[in-house]
């Protein structure tokens, strides 16, 4: 078992920046990869941005491209997000999930942390 805890939420403006931290405990000696997903009010969840184990490669999605950045310190097992540029689209519960490789269905998820982006 992973046990994973967000931090890092709040309230922000437009244009401001945020970053979100996700600690990891537990089997963190298995060599997990780490992504960043996000729901919006009366939205599905979606994927925001993975990264390997090495932290050698990462992937995002198109909407957050040039804006977010995901890196990972295997010392501390801890993997952040930081978002700059950041708008009111942005505003949701951003979750950290662990999984077996870059592409696969994570396994283990966070409570979550809320973000919210004002105009």
């Amino acid at each position: 078992q992973v046990q994973l805890v967000e931090s890092g939420g709040g309230l922000v403006q437009a244009g401001g920046s945020l970053r979100l931290s996700c600690a990891a405990s537990g089997r963190t000696g298995s060599r997990y990869a780490m992504n960043w997903f996000r729901q919006a009010p009366g939205k599905e969840r979606e994927f925001v941005a993975a990264i390997s184990w090495s932290g050698e490669s990462t992937r995002y999605a198109d909407s957050v491209k040039g804006r977010f950045t995901i890196s990972r310190d295997n010392a501390k097992n801890t993997v952040y997000l930081q978002m700059n540029s950041l708008n009111p689209e942005d505003t949701a519960v951003y979750y950290c999930a662990a999984g077996s490789s870059l592409y696969s269905t994570p396994k283990y998820w966070g409570q979550g942390t809320q973000v919210t982006v004002s105009s």
